[in-house]
């Protein structure tokens, strides 16, 4: 199994998926942020599905964010697309 599910992005900071693992990652984190959306239509109360929603999608993406930060291969900075790598 690779190490590094994710390679830097040329331009910007982040990371973008390399293998199979970190696509899966990318797809289950973007499904899981519609799931909870949808799951909050359900809740009565419009404030409290504001909240459920904005704080799931929050939490699922700072779940992803880790994972792609922790199996990214030289890390996360920023890159201006003129360096040399």
């Amino acid at each position: 199994m690779p190490k590094y599910w994710f390679k830097q992005k040329s331009i910007g900071i982040g990371s973008t998926p390399t293998t199979w693992q970190g696509w899966l990652v990318t797809v289950a984190g973007v499904g899981l942020m519609f799931g909870v959306v949808i799951e909050a239509k359900g809740i009565g109360d419009r404030a409290t599905q504001m909240f459920v929603a904005f704080s799931g999608t929050i939490a699922v993406f700072a779940a992803m964010s880790a994972i792609a930060w922790l199996k990214t291969e030289g890390g996360w900075r920023w890159r201006s697309g003129k360096e040399e790598d």
